[in-house]
């Protein structure tokens, strides 16, 4: 893989899972890292791992649902490591319940984090990107997004959103030499899934179950993603925009 030698990624949620998986990743490939989270101890901690193993990377304590935070966040990692050329809107959150057990003050909070939060990233970055004419925008969002899932009515509907605005922005922006894809985990061994682990009835049977349907035997790993992410984001797809791949062991083939 390469593409990202000299590039600056900012990753949202980049002290998680996935987040920070991606970070390390990008790192590994030459990029200078910015990761965003708003536990500015995890991504301090996968800040510091990255610059002990000779990479660039800075955290930054940043909610994506306040503006103002993103701002003064994307200002900072400006003055750290120059313009970011590519933005992974990785940062998200879930409630695992039926929707007629949810409230609508859990629904706000499911559409700031997951939808609002990455609308507000975008326009943050995108007006520098026009500038420059290029960018590389790479959205997680959720096969959830693509089939639906019983217990996440919102928050699939939030990653159905950041679908669909990837696409337009993929439209409005081809010009600008900017591109927008998205990367659709299936069922992935985060801390988010650990939590819907612990409301089932029987954890064991539950995981067992997903083994069972997914295709290549096994539940995904943090890990598993970031070839795809950095995929996007690298030298080699630059003709491709408006795309959506599952990371999923097959689970789902949409088409």
């Amino acid at each position: 893989m390469s593409g990202l030698q000299g590039t600056h990624a900012i990753v949202t949620g980049g002290g998680g899972g996935i987040g920070s998986a991606t970070a390390r990743h990008f790192a590994s490939l030459g990029a200078s890292v910015s990761i965003f989270d708003r536990d500015h101890g995890a991504a301090e901690r996968i800040a510091l791992g990255i610059r002990e193993t000779g990479g660039a990377a800075e955290a930054f304590a940043c909610d994506i649902t306040e503006r103002q935070q993103i701002d003064s966040a994307v200002a900072a990692a400006g003055k750290a490591f120059g313009p970011a050329g590519i933005l992974v809107n990785n940062a998200g959150w879930d409630i695992f319940r039926p929707f007629l057990q949810t409230s609508p003050e859990e629904w706000r909070r499911l559409i700031d984090i997951n939808l609002v939060g990455a609308l507000h990233m975008h326009h943050a970055l995108l007006p520098g990107m026009v500038e420059r004419k290029f960018g590389r925008v790479v959205t997680i969002a959720s096969d959830a997004a693509r089939v639906g899932s019983t217990g996440e009515a919102v928050y699939a509907a939030c990653k159905a959103g950041l679908v669909a605005l990837s696409k337009t922005l993929a439209r409005e922006h081809a010009r600008d030499g900017i591109t927008f894809n998205v990367v659709c985990p299936g069922p992935t061994d985060t801390n988010l899934f650990a939590e819907y682990r612990k409301g089932a009835a029987n954890p064991e049977k539950l995981m067992e179950a997903f083994r069972r349907s997914i295709p290549l035997g096994r539940i995904g790993t943090p890990d598993d993603l970031p070839g795809a992410i950095a995929f996007f984001a690298g030298e080699h797809a630059g003709f491709i925009t408006g795309q959506v791949l599952s990371v999923s062991g097959g689970l789902t083939m949409a088409g």
